[in-house]
């Protein structure tokens, strides 16, 4: 049998645990392994796109900030880097904790800890709150970062290699889409009671939360052969592919979550005429997450078919224009054109998302014929790169503050970033796509 209630050495009494899972045998595959998969990866879904939303609520939360908060752009700014900056740390015990704990295990242990900066922003968030406090608040909040980390490596363990491209695709996306639906909650609350209920949109994810850890808790299963294996950490450290990977996902990852809880700020400073209120700038901040995460499934699936290295060096190349139109709209102060631009920016971050990812695997899978050492060394790499990457959301922001505080105008900003995107593209065609001896076939 596939899944078998049972007690292991140390694991405790009442576990789903899965103790026989053979994804690559097709046989016991269409049996078995699909279905099972399946349904962890719904739940796995669920838990994840929550914890993006606590992850991201602070993009949201800093709209309601009015002047009786007294805190100025680069303040806010700094609200927002935080959580960034904490969740990107959590990424690499959060890969860890799966095989410590078990996916189940673990996906409702972290989806409870999500009630913290919940219940602290629901209950303390007023006129008159010191900025130390809501720092600390902000800060608190980094723990729904981990969350993606700890569920991409449980998912990548349930599915065969053919598929996880798709798996591992449908899984960021639906986690992603937790940033653009905390803003749609921002923008109903802001809709329905006003700019002075910050504390309703902390509130709403309460039960939800509890919801996603008690499904976690019924539904999930955990996988009995997991193991960590630090060696692996060790390993792929010392390989110059984690390095080169990690800085094309802090092009592609990066600009996603840095861009999704900048976008609603820098509409507010930049275009502050059309934007003068906050519910304003809420019914635009939510469309360019939206679009990136339905869209990050795709990059997965084109990445399965045409190669992740020539979907990521396209992306790249994409990116650097879009932003070079967010330039030249800023530059003519074009309210049009500056949205079109960033909604292109999402886009293509969100199909960078999933190429990235895919290419992972294949690097290793052409470094080494043996199976089982190609996925021990990819889900180190993938834990490694997802931490790295997510510091690119922490540059995005501190790029916007340092632009606007010096030259009161974002394009210092979109002129780094065009820069690291041109990068970024040079990088992948050398070592991934130009004909070279050293080149990895397959990637």
């Amino acid at each position: 049998m596939a899944v078998i209630e049972q007690d292991l050495p140390g694991t405790g009494a009442g576990g789903r645990w899965v103790t026989d899972w053979r994804p690559e045998d097709r046989e016991f595959w269409n049996r078995t392994g699909a279905k099972v998969a399946r349904r962890n990866l719904v739940f796995s879904i669920f838990a994840e796109h929550i914890g993006f939303s606590v992850w991201s609520l602070w993009s949201v939360l800093v709209l309601f900030l009015g002047p009786e908060y007294g805190i100025d752009p680069a303040g806010k700014f700094v609200l927002t880097m935080v959580p960034t900056a904490l969740g990107a740390v959590l990424r690499l015990p959060y890969t860890f904790a799966v095989a410590v704990f078990g996916g189940r295990r673990w996906t409702v242990i972290s989806a409870a800890l999500l009630l913290i900066p919940a219940i602290l922003a629901a209950v303390l968030i007023e006129p008159g709150v010191s900025y130390g406090v809501l720092l600390a608040i902000a800060a608190v909040a980094g723990v729904g970062g981990g969350n993606f980390a700890s569920s991409m490596a449980n998912i990548n363990a349930f599915y065969p290699q053919r598929l996880k491209g798709w798996a591992l695709g449908v899984n960021a996306g639906g986690g992603n889409l937790g940033v653009a639906v905390v803003q749609l909650v921002g923008l109903a609350v802001l809709a329905t009671a006003g700019a002075g209920n910050p504390r309703l949109v902390a509130g709403i994810y309460i039960p939800l939360i509890a919801a996603a850890a008690l499904a976690a808790a019924l539904r999930m299963d955990d996988l009995a052969g997991v193991r960590n294996d630090r060696r692996a950490m060790r390993d792929v450290a010392r390989d110059a592919h984690t390095w080169i990977m990690s800085v094309l996902y802090i092009g592609t990852f990066g600009s996603f979550i840095g861009f999704g809880f900048a976008f609603g700020q820098v509409l507010q400073v930049q275009f502050a005429a059309d934007f003068e209120t906050p519910i304003k700038a809420a019914y635009l901040t939510f469309l360019g997450p939206l679009l990136g995460s339905l869209i990050r499934p795709v990059g997965g699936w084109a990445a399965d078919r045409l190669g992740g290295a020539k979907v990521t060096s396209w992306t790249f190349a994409a990116m650097a224009l879009s932003a070079s139109v967010v330039l030249l709209a800023s530059t003519r102060t074009s309210l049009p054109l500056f949205i079109a631009g960033f909604m292109m920016l999402f886009v293509f971050s969100g199909i960078g998302n999933g190429s990235t990812y895919k290419m992972i695997p294949a690097i290793f899978r052409a470094k080494t014929s043996v199976a089982d050492e190609a996925r021990r060394l990819s889900g180190a790499l993938l834990g490694i790169a997802g931490a790295v990457g997510a510091f690119g959301g922490v540059l995005v922001n501190l790029a916007f503050r340092q632009s606007f505080l010096t030259y009161k105008t974002g394009n210092a900003a979109y002129l780094a970033f065009i820069a690291f995107y041109v990068l970024c593209f040079a990088l992948t065609w050398v070592v991934y796509l130009r004909a070279s001896s050293r080149r990895l076939p397959g990637v």
